[in-house]
């Protein structure tokens, strides 16, 4: 038990630890600069190991939340405080927020189908997951800011924060939708043909097209980028000196950003370099 209260919530000096340790999950990421090897999503392939794409991704992305919100509610009695900043939990609050949606609305409700993803994968998610909660409710439970004079003269940049965010995680679900509704076209396609035949409907697990409205007429990935700018004004909401916003903002580049050019070059691939055109991965007009 104790072992459970030294790390969930952790202590002062296990929550130190884990930001030390959590800032060089960038090293682990260079594996994928040299590894084409990432069965989940587009290039998902079959294997013993894999789990049910929706499970699985509602499984390894809600860890997060879920210890964040433990952290809360545990850590500030933990360090004797009768309460937290309305600040914290505006900030927990729109963690939780981008987390639902991404965890359990998407996946499960939203996404008319999702690949399988290997068990390696699902276990590296969860692992992210879980240091970065660990790292965040730290700060924001009682070991950051726990008093309002912790949070004098920031506002202006909290709010700026928020906007930012707030047009971050529209783009995202903007772009997530377009995705999705090229898998609803081809469902539609397929059932309509599937009833004039008399025969049963195919999966769409594995129909692709190139998208083509919003970001999409330049980089290939900017759900990708439109999160990036979502975490960066969680980051300025939190202060440039919030250590645990920079590392999650570091740490979702270092490993989404090798992940879109795998993803440019299965485009490529699969289309061919006229199709794609001068569409970048993730980076208008650079990369």
């Amino acid at each position: 038990m104790l072992l459970i209260q030294d790390w969930f919530p952790p202590s002062r000096e296990n929550w130190e630890l884990i930001l030390k340790v959590w800032q060089w999950f960038p090293i682990v990421t260079t594996l994928q600069w040299v590894l084409e090897w990432y069965p989940a999503g587009k290039t998902s392939n079959s294997s013993p190991l894999n789990l049910p794409g929706k499970f699985a991704w509602a499984a390894m992305e809600s860890p997060g939340f879920i210890t964040l919100l433990y952290i809360m509610y545990t850590l500030p009695e933990q360090e004797g405080l009768s309460s937290l900043p309305w600040q914290n939990w505006t900030m927990v609050a729109l963690f939780t927020i981008h987390y639902i949606y991404r965890a359990l609305l998407s996946p499960l409700l939203l996404n008319p189908t999702m690949s399988p993803i290997h068990v390696s994968i699902a276990s590296l998610a969860v692992l992210f997951q879980l240091s970065n909660a660990l790292s965040l409710g730290g700060w924001l439970g009682g070991h950051g800011p726990v008093t309002p004079h912790d949070w004098a003269g920031h506002l202006p940049y909290f709010f700026l924060g928020f906007l930012i965010w707030t047009l971050g995680l529209a783009l995202n679900i903007f772009h997530d939708e377009d995705l999705r509704e090229i898998r609803r076209a081809a469902m539609r396609k397929q059932q309509r043909v599937a009833k004039e035949q008399g025969k049963p409907v195919e999966s769409v697990q594995k129909i692709y097209m190139v998208p083509k409205n919003g970001l999409f007429r330049w980089i290939l990935f900017p759900h990708y980028l439109c999160e990036w700018v979502e975490w960066t004004g969680f980051w300025m909401m939190g202060g440039w000196h919030c250590m645990p916003a920079r590392f999650f903002v570091q740490n979702e580049v270092a490993t989404m950003f090798p992940r879109a050019l795998q993803g440019w070059r299965w485009y490529v691939e699969r289309f061919g370099r006229e199709k794609i055109g001068s569409r970048k991965a993730i980076i208008p007009g650079m990369l």
